[in-house]
């Protein structure tokens, strides 16, 4: 059976709350916002994937 060790290493576990991610199709990259306010916070820009841990809008 898996076990989730070792406890306490700060690692999370589900998605970032209040936060979502978006492509962009002009860009090509993608964009995290806060749901709360609707702001985008950040691109990014490093690589062609998704955010990790970051919930995907429709």
């Amino acid at each position: 059976m898996a076990k989730n060790k070792p406890y306490g290493d700060n690692a999370r576990v589900g998605a970032v709350k209040n936060r979502t991610q978006v492509h962009n199709p002009k860009t090509g990259l993608w964009v995290k916002r806060d749901t709360e306010t609707g702001r985008f916070m950040d691109v990014k820009t490093s690589s062609d994937k998704p955010f990790k841990g970051v919930t995907k809008e429709k």
